[in-house]
This record gives structure tokens, sequence and C-alpha cells, in this order.
């Protein structure tokens, strides 16, 4: 057995089903390998997304993703969807080829030092430099991806490694790293402590946050709060932690948030962050939520309670585990009136919206396509205005929202909604973006060909770099700047070079109608919805 043998060798010790990819010579004896595994290799057109799809093939089955480039450009090509997943905690195994190892150093042809390039957003990197680590490297690495604080690991394969024979192959049964030993259960005293404050609290509320969802904390955070009215609150990054609608939840807190939501954090007595870094996008003035009230702050990762706000209760653990043991004590909690307040809060408070008949309504459509969608549905939203609006009127059934809060990467959705489907094929997959963030990841429709992956996909058009457009409109007083998108492709005739069915709609008029006929398609279809170029989120 040889080294690209025993890597794929060990992902089928995983369990992988799905490697995303592009091969270029460092990493040919990989590629040449996997042709006899059942694992299923993916052609992406570009090497950030192969990030990207793994990522999304991770976010909806709890598996860790499996993507592998080759060394030089592959490699730093694949940094931003690294990244991405780096700031959103989702485990990747980034496989990369690399040159021969006497020539590491020598500048030879596509060298890139690409662990020394991703250090500062790598959860662990490796370099192997002997064939016969293989099984260790690889069986630490899950472990280190899938544990604790969840993210990337990146494994740097040099190509001599790749072909050298190894002595024996054997994969390890358990992993005992000594300076890695993440913290599951939380402190029974800090977990009293907790309990205390909340038979105390007259205005309780939770923010939740993307860890939630990455732990599988859900079914637990949600049952607990039913059990004691105990409001909730999430961030970007923890949208579907509750239904839409749950008569409990209150929004999207932060910069776009929901301002009933915004308030409710403001205004509690007790406030309880699982899983959510305190960071500006949420929480733009951190001393704020400090302010007359008591912060209870509970994430894997101890490095994240204290960053940017002290809490009067740290509690180190994984979320899930933690409203197991809370929900199992017994206490009782009076705050009627603040979930009168809140529902009150709520009633009053939406955004006013006035668009132009002329155009779609990005919120009323993204609100009616929420309504017609399956109940277990993914949603998966790229960055920019059409972010915020989905946010903001996505209305979340059993389904998942997928979206990039931590480092805000366009082009993300096409690529992340691949991975989901392939992971979930008998859910239904929607891919919302704009036409900006469209044609950073546009070619990734030839991989929904090749592979057959039926995305849907809805490109909300307004010609503009919106966000940053809307950005100028309010502090360059309509002064634009390298925000005008003319130039862009037809669509039609896109989706017709694709062989992909195409959908055009230019108002509301026929909305209901457009959405029924989007959705019913068992292929993958292409629907542009002409949105006001002036329109704010």
């Amino acid at each position: 057995m040889i080294g690209a043998d025993a890597i794929v060798k060990c992902l089928e010790e995983e369990g992988v089903e799905y490697v995303f990819g592009y091969p270029g010579v460092a990493i040919c004896p990989f590629y040449n390998s996997i042709l006899e595994s059942d694992i299923k290799t993916i052609l992406i057109r570009t090497e950030q997304n192969a990030a990207h799809a793994a990522s999304g093939l991770a976010r909806v089955s709890g598996k860790v993703g499996v993507c592998a480039v080759t060394s030089g450009p592959g490699a730093t090509n694949v940094i931003t969807g690294i990244a991405t997943a780096f700031a959103d905690s989702i485990p990747l195994i980034c496989i990369t080829g690399q040159v021969n190892s006497e020539l590491i150093g020598s500048d030879v042809f596509q060298e890139a030092d690409i662990t020394g390039a991703v250090e500062s957003f790598v959860k662990y990197s490796y370099l192997i430099k002997d064939v016969n680590e293989i099984p260790r490297v690889f069986k630490e690495a899950f472990y280190i991806a899938n544990s604790g604080r969840r993210g990337p690991v990146l494994i740097d394969v040099p190509i001599d490694i790749q072909k050298a024979a190894l002595k024996k192959f054997v994969y390890p049964e358990n992993v005992n790293l000594r300076t890695y030993k993440p913290t599951v259960r939380g402190h029974a005293v800090q977990i009293k402590k907790v309990i205390g404050e909340l038979a105390k609290a007259k205005r309780p509320i939770i923010c939740a946050g993307g860890g939630v969802l990455l732990s599988g904390a859900e079914g637990q955070l949600r049952a607990f709060a039913e059990k004691y009215s105990i409001p909730v609150v999430s961030t970007m990054m923890g949208i579907g932690v509750m239904p839409t609608k749950h008569p409990m939840y209150y929004g999207m807190v932060g910069n776009n948030g929901k301002p009933c939501a915004n308030r409710a954090m403001n205004e509690s007595d007790l406030l309880i962050m699982v899983g959510a870094r305190v960071a500006d996008r949420a929480v733009s003035q951190p001393d704020l939520i400090t302010e007359n009230k008591v912060l209870v702050h509970i994430d894997v990762d101890p490095a994240e309670i204290g960053k940017n706000v002290g809490p009067a209760i740290p509690l180190v653990g994984d979320a899930k585990h933690i409203f197991e043991d809370i929900v199992k004590e017994e206490f009782t909690c009076e705050h009627d009136a603040w979930i009168e307040t809140l529902n009150r809060y709520r009633d009053t408070m939406g955004k006013k919206r006035n668009p132009d008949p002329a155009y779609v309504d990005p919120a009323e459509f993204i609100r009616l396509l929420s309504e017609k969608m399956d109940d277990n549905a993914v949603y998966a939203a790229d960055v920019g205005q059409n972010q915020i609006w989905s946010c903001s009127y996505h209305i979340v059934k059993n389904g998942r929202f997928l979206t990039t809060g931590g480092m805000g990467t366009m082009g993300y959705s096409i690529p992340a909604a691949m991975g989901a489907k392939l992971a979930c094929p008998d859910r239904q997959v929607v891919a919302v973006c704009g036409d900006g963030s469209f044609q950073m990841s546009m070619m990734e429709l030839a991989t929904m060909r090749q592979f057959h992956v039926p995305v849907k996909i809805i490109v909300l058009k307004n010609n503009y770099l919106g966000m940053v457009r809307e950005y100028q409109h309010y502090n360059y007083k309509d002064h634009y700047s390298v925000v005008d998108l003319s130039g862009s492709p037809d669509l039609e005739k896109l989706a017709m070079a694709y062989d992909m069915k195409f959908m055009r709609l230019f108002n509301m008029e026929n909305a209901e109608t457009a959405i029924a006929e989007f959705l019913s398609q068992d292929e993958s279809v292409l629907l542009e919805c002409i949105i006001d170029p002036m329109d704010l989120v």
C-alpha cells in the first residue's frame, strides 16, 4: 500500500462519501487511488468552492466535509473557503498536494507554503513527512475537526509521500492528544449558578448562536425554552435554532436584526449567550450587554468566553450536554409580564417597507417562497443585500438556513447548496443570491449538470453590488464607486448553455404561481427576479 492508498483507506474508515476537489500533478496519486474506492469525487470548477461545498455537506449531515486540491495555486485558491469555514466553525478536512519533500523551500514549480499561509485560520495543520504517519494524522485530523469548537484541519501531503510504500496500515481506534482535551460537560457548580439566576430573573432571554446547531442542541434548547417560557433570539448563524414562527422566538439580533430582538436583549436582566461569539455584527457595543444585567456565556471554546466582554457566569462546555443537564434541574421562575412586553414589541416594531410595484419585492418574495418550501427544506443564502433580506424574511420551519456570517464570503450559496443536496438528496435545496455573488460561483452550474445535483437557484438581480451601493448611499451621499454590474450575462442564455430550465419574474403580480412552478420541478431551475436597483435592506 502506498501513501495515496492509505489516505483513501483513512477516508473510508471515517465513512466519507464525497470528496470535492480539483486535481493537479501534486495530488494525482491520491485521485488515482480513489478510483478504486466507493467514495464519490466531485469536480468543482474552482478550488474555493470545494471547501464551500464540503461546508454545505458538513452543516446538514453533521459529518466532516472533505476537499482535496493540488499544490501551489490549487492550495492558495482554496484558502478563502478554509477561512470561511474557520470563521463559521465548520468541520472540514482539506487535503492539499505538495511538491517533493526534498524540494520544499526551493521555490520549484507550483510550490506554496500552504501550512504557513493558513496558520491563522485553521484549527490545526499537518505537513506529512513520513508515509507511515498517514493513519495517525488522519485519525487525529478528523477528531480535531469535529470535536470541541469545530473547524477546518489542513493536511499537506508531498507527492513523494503519496507514492511511498507503508510498512503496515493500521488505523488507530482512539486519539490521545496530550494538549487537546476539549471540555464537553459543563461544570456542575456553574450550572447551579445559572439556575439560581434563572430563578431570580424577571426578564431572562437566551441568545443562541451557530454553536447550538453545530452541537445538535436545538432540540434541547427548544425544550428548555418551552418548559420555562424563556424567550429566545439568535445571531445570524443561529437562525434555525427555533422555528421562525415559534411563539418563544423573537428574531435575529445585530446591526441588521429585528428591532424587537435587539430591544429584548438590551432590556433583559439575565442574558444567556450560548454558542455565540460576542462579535460586532451581532453586538455592536459589547459593553451594553453587561449593563444592568447578568451575562451568562456558554461556549465550548474557552477562548471565546471573556474575549470581547466579561460574563458574570462563564460556562465552558458543549451546548447539547449543558442543556441536557440544565433541563433535569427543577426550579420555578415567573416572568409573564416580560413575555407580554416582548409580544407587544414583536407586534408593533416590524420594519416598514414601501416597495416599488414595478419590481419584485425581495422581502415579500422570500416570505412567499418560504411558505411554499418543504417543511425540512434547506435554504442557502449568499452574502450582500440578499443575505439580509433572507435573514429577515425567510421562514424556517424544520429545515436548515445556511449562510456565512463570520467571513461574509460572496459566492458561498451555490456550492454550499450543492454539498447540502448531495448530503441529503431527498430534501429540497434552494440557493438565493444576488447577481454579484452569483457571478462568483456561476461556473458551478457545470458541476451541477455533470453530477446531476438538482439545486434550485434564485438570483435577485439589481445590476449593482447592492450592499456596497447601499453603504455608499448612506456614507458617501450616493457617490457610487465600482458597484455597477453592467456587462453581466443574460441569465436566460446562460441557463440555456448549461441545459437548465430558466424563469424570470419582473414583479409580484404572478409571484405565487412562479414560485409554485419553480419549486415543483425535479431538476435544477434558475429563477431571475428583477428587483429595484435602489431598494434598501
